[in-house]
């Protein structure tokens, strides 16, 4: 039996989630709406896989999936969306997210994705997966300036993009107020900006 943790903030999903693994080979140990709650529940629950909704407050599927990734936590991810940009898309696949799933195909595609998983293979929606591809493909595909950052360094940027100080930051990845620092000049160095207010515009400019 796969144990899961599922986040939503949406009761009506989550209900619908719940009734969809019951009696099957996945066991939900943990609900919770928040991608905060997320990080504060995996000790005690310890799931072997999340599904993760990726427009949840305070803090993303996606947010989760790269500080978990930066925590070296490498447990599958399935995010969960009504929508993912190809930019955010293309982000997950480079943090080795295991499944998407478009939410309006969920009840089809869920449990599929998951068997996948489960059995050491990725499963991501086609038509995401298709655009991100032709994306790639495209001789003036815009480049992602964050791509020359180290995992680590990118959950750190992005948190520092939110407006969150070094010992929030600190905080939420596990690390000391000083190795944050040293992470965030190696961030503005690679990146060729002087502060967080560029990093923030940098945010921006890519819809971030």
């Amino acid at each position: 039996m796969t144990k899961v943790l599922v986040a939503d903030d949406d009761p009506l999903t989550m209900a619908g989630i719940t009734a969809l693994l019951d009696k099957s080979n996945f066991e939900v140990v943990a609900t919770v709406n928040t991608g905060a709650a997320v990080l504060d529940t995996l000790p005690g629950a310890r799931p072997d896989l999340l599904i993760l909704d990726n427009g949840m407050p305070e803090r993303s599927g996606l947010d989760v999936l790269r500080t978990l990734r930066s925590r070296g936590d490498s447990r599958p991810v399935v995010l969960l969306t009504g929508g993912l940009n190809d930019e955010l898309a293309r982000e997950a696949i480079q943090l080795s997210v295991n499944g998407i799933v478009i939410k309006a195909t969920a009840p089809r595609d869920l449990l599929t994705c998951l068997e996948s998983v489960v059995q050491g293979r990725r499963w991501l929606d086609q038509d995401v997966m298709q655009r991100v591809m032709e994306q790639a493909m495209s001789p003036g595909a815009p480049r992602d300036p964050l791509e020359v950052l180290s995992g680590r360094e990118r959950a750190v940027a992005s948190l520092a993009k939110r407006g969150l100080r070094n010992k929030e930051i600190a905080d939420e990845l596990g690390l000391t107020e000083g190795t944050v620092k040293v992470h965030l000049h190696k961030v503005f160095d690679k990146l060729s900006i002087r502060g967080r207010t560029e990093l923030i515009l940098l945010g921006q400019d890519r819809g971030a």
